[in-house]
C-alpha cells in the first residue's frame, strides 16, 4: 500500500506544481476556451491542463520503476510503458484539438491509435471475458473489443467535463472505488509473494494527477483540463479496468464464493456509469432530433442540475456523491456479505437522492409557507 499512496502523492505533487505553468504556456499560445453559448462559465479559460496531468503520470510511473515493491510490475513485459505510451498519443491529440478544435473522426482515429499501440505494443488489453461460468478468449476478437472499450471510456469523461472540477473529481473517486477493487483482489487472492499489478499502479497515479489537478480547476476554475486531460484520464480509466480481466482466474474466485465470475465486466461499467448515461442520452437525444451525435448542447445531466436549483459547486458535488454510491456500491459488493452489500446501497441511493432533490423540497416548502 506504501508504494501505491507513493505513487500518488508524486503523480499529484507534480500535477499540482506543473499545472501553473501549462497555464501560463496555454495563455501564450491561445489554447483558451472561449465563453459559448452551451457553457457555464463567464469568462476565457485557458486550458491545456491535461499536459500537467500527463507529466504527473509519467514521472510517477519513473518513481514506480525504481520502488522495488513494483518491480515484477514492470519486468513482466513492460506493460506500464505501453500505458505511458498510449498516454503520451492520447494526450498529444488532446493538444492538439485545444489548439485547433480537431474534428470528431480525426479525434476518433486518434483515440483507436492509441488504444492500439497499448494493445499491440504494449500488451495491455482485455485477456479473458467471464461468462457463464466460462472463460471466452480470442485474441483477434479482444483485441478489437480493447480498443472499443478504451475509445468508449474516453468519450465518455470528455462527455462529462462540462462544470468546474466535474471530470477530475468523478474520475478520482471512480478510481479510487477500483483501486480498492484491485488491492484486495491482489493482496488477498493474488500471488502471496507479490500482490503488486498493472491496475492498481495504473489507477493509483490516475487519482493522484486528478487530486493534483483539482484545486486549480474547482469553481471557480483558473485552467480547464481541455481534451488533453479529459481524454488521458479516460484512456488510464479503461486502461485499469482492462488489465484486471487476465490477472485472476475468474472461476476460481466465483467458486470460492468471493467474486462474482461477472463482476470484471461489470465493474467498469459502474466506475464510468456516470459519464456513460450522461452520453448514452447525449447520442440517443441528438440523433432523434436529426443532429449528429458529436452536437454540443445544454442538456447534459450538470446542466439539469443546474436548471434545478443547484449552485455550480453543488452540482459538481451532487455528481461526486452519485458517482461514489454507484463505484464503491459495485465495488464494496465483491466482498460483503450480499444483504450487507445491499442494505448499504439503498442506504447510499437515498441519501444520494435527497442531496439531488433538495432544491426541490426547498421550492416545496417555501410553496407551502406561502399559501
Amino acid at each position: 500500500m506504501r508504494a501505491y499512496l507513493f505513487v500518488l502523492l508524486v503523480a499529484a505533487s507534480v500535477t499540482y506544481l506543473t499545472t501553473p505553468l501549462v497555464r501560463r504556456v496555454a495563455r501564450r499560445i491561445g489554447a483558451i476556451t472561449p465563453v459559448r453559448d452551451r457553457d457555464v462559465h463567464s469568462v476565457p479559460v485557458p486550458r491545456m491542463g491535461g499536459l500537467a496531468m500527463f507529466l504527473g503520470f509519467a514521472i510517477a510511473l519513473l518513481f514506480a520503476s525504481r520502488t522495488p515493491f513494483l518491480e515484477r510490475t514492470f519486468a513482466d513485459g513492460g506493460a506500464p510503458w505501453g500505458v505511458l505510451l498510449g498516454a503520451a498519443v492520447v494526450c498529444a491529440l488532446g493538444v492538439a484539438d485545444d489548439l485547433w478544435s480537431l474534428d470528431a473522426v480525426t479525434k476518433l482515429a486518434g483515440q483507436a491509435l492509441a488504444a492500439g499501440l497499448m494493445a499491440w505494443q504494449g500488451g495491455v488489453q482485455l485477456l479473458a471475458l467471464p461468462v457463464a461460468g466460462q472463460t471466452i478468449v480470442s485474441r483477434n476478437g479482444l483485441i478489437v473489443l480493447t480498443v472499443v472499450a478504451v475509445v468508449v471510456a474516453i468519450n465518455a469523461v470528455n462527455f462529462v467535463d462540462g462544470l468546474d472540477g466535474l471530470a477530475a473529481g468523478i474520475v478520482a473517486i471512480a478510481g479510487a472505488a477500483f483501486f480498492v477493487y484491485s488491492y484486495l483482489l491482489s493482496r488477498y487472492w493474488g500471488d502471496p509473494t507479490d500482490y503488486s499489478s498493472l491496475a492498481s499502479l495504473v489507477t493509483a497515479a490516475m487519482v493522484g494527477c486528478c487530486l493534483g489537478f483539482l484545486p486549480h480547476n474547482f469553481n471557480p476554475a483558473r485552467v480547464f483540463m481541455g481534451d488533453s486531460g479529459s481524454m488521458l484520464i479516460g484512456l488510464l480509466l479503461a486502461t485499469s479496468t482492462i488489465a484486471i480481466t487476465g490477472q485472476f482466474d475468474p472461476v476460481e474466485l466465483s467458486n470460492a464464493q468471493i467474486v462474482p465470475a461477472f463482476l470484471p465486466l461489470v465493474l467498469p461499467l459502474a466506475v464510468l456509469a456516470l459519464p456513460l448515461v450522461d452520453m448514452g442520452w447525449a447520442i440517443v437525444r441528438r440523433v432523434g432530433t436529426g443532429r449528429s451525435p458529436f452536437a454540443p448542447d445544454k442538456l447534459h445531466l450538470h446542466h439539469r442540475l443546474l436548471r434545478l436549483g443547484h449552485s455550480h459547486a453543488n452540482a459538481v458535488l451532487v455528481m461526486y456523491v452519485w458517482t461514489a454510491t454507484v463505484a464503491f456500491g459495485v465495488a464494496s459488493s465483491a466482498f460483503l456479505e450480499p444483504l450487507t452489500a445491499i442494505a448499504l446501497g439503498a442506504f447510499a441511493v437515498t441519501v444520494a437522492t435527497g442531496i439531488t432533490l433538495g432544491p426541490l423540497r426547498g421550492r416545496w416548502f417555501r410553496r407551502g409557507h406561502v399559501s
